[in-house]
């Protein structure tokens, strides 16, 4: 079994998509596709299905996803401890949800580029319920959530900052100009959220539900992006972190509104599986996201 192989497996896997896999690898798609055939023709069972446009895994594909991560995993305990020097190199295989990809990551994948140049991060895109499953099941080596502080017995966090959280209008809305914004002045006013199960969202609705406060509507998008862009087009109030709002705020398309109710902070961490053993690339590339997060 070829160990190139199970990695295209498991890239495929995770990405859902063979062109995807294929870029991510620097593979053609014609060789992620040999790569799985290979694989398929060996265990002598089908890993994907191909659904259109959509690659899901078989019922045997989802069994051989622990184990390919546990063959990739001791490959690269074996690679590290045979490598001359100290300079780190193999792949970390990380993981965070939209807010962080688009205002985080982006700067620690930088710094890991020129600090850790033989280090290749593998990104998944998820959101944290499923990312921290993931942790638990050892199917990543570390992820950057934004959640209430974690307390799991199973995971470690390493580093963590505050997460501003902020109500958000238009400059022209009826409650831009109030000096201070509390729960019952959002009776009746439409709201764009985020999808249910996202960490802020949560602390919202527990404020909300603890003040006896009712909408008028809830508008719910799975991407941040397009959230914004209704609230400036004057559909309604959203609840975002700081971070994802600071460009639109300077330019006055958006107004961050006087919050007065309880706080909707939530934490940026960085999570990874309490007891899995880490190698030197994974240690190394933990202690840049660590640093890289405390100077946010």
């Amino acid at each position: 079994m070829e160990l190139r192989h199970v990695a295209s497996f498991q890239v495929v896997a995770a990405l859902r998509s063979f062109t995807r896999a294929a870029q991510t690898l620097g593979y053609s798609q014609a060789s992620i596709t040999a790569h799985i055939q290979a694989l398929e023709a060996e265990l002598g069972v089908p890993l994907f299905d191909r659904l259109g446009r959509q690659t899901v895994l078989t019922s045997a594909g989802e069994r051989f996803l622990g184990y390919a991560g546990q063959l990739l995993l001791l490959a690269d305990q074996a690679r590290s401890a045979a490598a001359p020097g100290d300079d780190p190199q193999g792949m970390v295989l990380l993981s965070a949800p939209e807010s962080i990809c688009t205002y985080r990551l982006p700067a620690l994948l930088q710094a890991a580029r020129a600090h850790l140049p033989r280090v290749r991060p593998l990104f998944r895109p998820m959101p944290s319920t499923d990312l921290l499953r993931q942790l638990r099941q050892g199917e990543l080596d570390l992820a950057i959530v934004m959640a209430a502080p974690i307390n799991d017995p199973l995971l470690a966090v390493a580093g963590s900052i505050a997460e501003p959280v902020v109500l958000i209008s238009r400059p022209d809305h009826p409650l831009a100009d109030q000096s201070a914004i509390r729960p019952a002045d959002l009776i009746d006013q439409s709201l764009l959220l985020t999808e249910a199960g996202c960490s802020y969202r949560i602390v919202f609705e527990q404020v909300l539900a603890a003040h006896g406060v009712t909408t008028h509507e809830i508008l719910e998008f799975s991407s941040i992006e397009a959230i914004k862009q209704c609230v400036i087009a004057g559909m309604g109030l959203a609840v975002l972190p700081q971070v994802t709002v600071m460009r639109e705020q300077e330019q006055g398309l958006l107004r961050v509104l006087p919050w007065h109710g309880p706080s909707l902070d939530v934490t940026t961490q960085i999570v990874l599986h309490g007891s899995r053993w880490r190698s030197p690339t994974v240690a190394a590339f933990l202690d840049l996201a660590v640093l890289i997060l405390g100077q946010r």
